[in-house]
């Protein structure tokens, strides 16, 4: 129980220092998870308590949700194209900063969001740090194409498995009415070439390889660490 509680006060301290990064007239994206909810809710507190202003583009309907609950403004990437900054959660970041995301199957939005930005920045705790990728990746899919691309991640290495929805019948289905498989690589040697690979398969939407991430705010119980990519 002291584990658990110590985890979430680690994930709120990272969550909320990475808020700081955000300062009036910012057009910022908004991103999916349990540690950046706290970002987004410090951000809510920021505008209360500083006057911050500032314009939300949220990756999904829960980063929505709760911004809305926090009183942020909202926009959308057609109305601004490229944003200052983008902050979002992770399901697994290697020592090199590669990440993989869809966990909550919004990587497609997330992605399109996160490389619209100036500069894009990850919240994670450290359970979800690792020296090598090894966390299968969310791959989201046409439903109409779900066999043949099921065939040629097979041909890729990968163990492809349908996600199936929690607390309802069938699959789950994306904000974009569509269907994800989680894809199991094992140790993922080559992120950037693999993701390469994958972004060649007719049908298939988008994947969850990041490799633009700028900045990871770490969650540890001694504190939150800031690694920065090296150039």
């Amino acid at each position: 129980m002291k584990d658990a509680s110590a985890n979430q006060s680690a994930k709120k301290a990272a969550g909320e220092a990475a808020a700081d990064l955000v300062e009036s007239g910012m057009v910022v994206g908004l991103g999916t998870g349990s540690t950046v909810a706290w970002t987004i809710r410090r951000l809510g507190e920021r505008m209360k308590e500083e006057g911050l202003e500032f314009l939300g583009v949220p990756t999904s309907f829960q980063a929505e949700s709760l911004a809305i609950d926090c009183g942020i403004l909202l926009t959308t990437l057609n109305q601004h194209p490229v944003l200052d900054l983008a902050i979002d959660g992770a399901d697994q970041v290697d020592q090199r900063l590669y990440v993989i995301k869809g966990g909550g199957a919004a990587h497609t939005r997330e992605k399109v969001v996160a490389c619209s930005a100036q500069q894009f920045v990850v919240v994670a705790d450290e359970s979800k740090y690792a020296k090598h990728l090894s966390h299968p990746v969310p791959v989201e899919v046409l439903p109409f194409a779900l066999r043949p691309v099921e065939r040629q991640l097979q041909e890729l290495g990968g163990r492809p498995v349908l996600r199936l929805g929690k607390m309802k019948d069938g699959p789950v289905i994306t904000d974009n009415g569509n269907i994800v498989l989680d894809v199991d690589y094992g140790r993922i040697e080559e992120p950037v070439e693999l993701g390469a690979r994958m972004s060649r398969i007719p049908g298939l939407v988008e994947h969850g390889i990041f490799e633009n991430l700028d900045e990871l705010y770490l969650a540890r119980e001694s504190g939150v660490e800031r690694v920065r990519r090296e150039n």
